[in-house]
């Protein structure tokens, strides 16, 4: 069974002024659609061929021999996830039990930002800052290229994209700038909640 590219939850110009269509087209429509065609490739004639794809992740996870596998099956996993962590009118109220725990955990709303913001913005080179549980704790961190804290057994709730085509048409150099943006103005809230509540005990 061939993996698809599934749509953007939303249209291509509903993140504006924040992130454009511009940018959309060309992340979604070209970067996340090579991976899948890279993928479908790989893994067709193989055992993985009728694999989910979280099972093609954790499957070829630290083997060398099948990096790229896992950098593809990654980055299709990564980004279909990135588009669900924005919407519409994203940022603002953050959903009662989201906003306990993240307190619980970080010590304030503004310490989580400030420690999701530093690993979007330290990231070396390309990868993903993550929000995500381990052992029952909400942690921050980051991951290079395709690396996903999936792959390592944990349970993300919410990420931001770092690799350059992310963010260059409408911000070049200028990430920080795109994270602020992210956490203020696009960050999906409900989604990060939702999540959370299915969350493994």
């Amino acid at each position: 069974m061939a993996f698809e590219l599934p749509p953007l939850p939303y249209g291509y110009d509903a993140l504006q002024p924040f992130m454009s269509s511009e940018t959309l087209h060309l992340h979604h429509d070209k970067h996340h659609q090579t991976y899948v065609t890279n993928l479908n490739n790989l893994t067709k004639d193989s055992p993985l061929a009728d694999a989910s794809l979280e099972d093609v992740i954790k499957q070829s996870y630290g083997d060398a021999s099948k990096q790229g596998l896992f950098n593809n099956a990654g980055q299709v996993w990564n980004h279909t996830f990135y588009w669900q962590s924005m919407k519409k009118n994203g940022g603002g109220a953050i959903p009662g039990e989201l906003e306990k725990r993240l307190i619980a955990d970080f010590g304030s709303v503004d310490k989580f930002k400030e420690e999701f913001s530093n690993a979007a913005i330290t990231q070396f080179g390309s990868g993903w800052a993550w929000l995500y549980i381990d052992g029952g704790k909400l942690k921050v961190t980051k991951t290079s290229n395709a690396d996903t804290p999936l792959a390592q057994g944990h349970f993300p709730l919410l990420t931001a994209d770092v690799w350059e085509h992310a963010y260059y048409v409408d911000y070049q150099n200028r990430r920080a700038d795109f994270v602020k943006a992210f956490l203020e103005s696009l960050v999906n809230w409900e989604f990060v909640a939702e999540r959370l509540s299915k969350a493994p005990a």
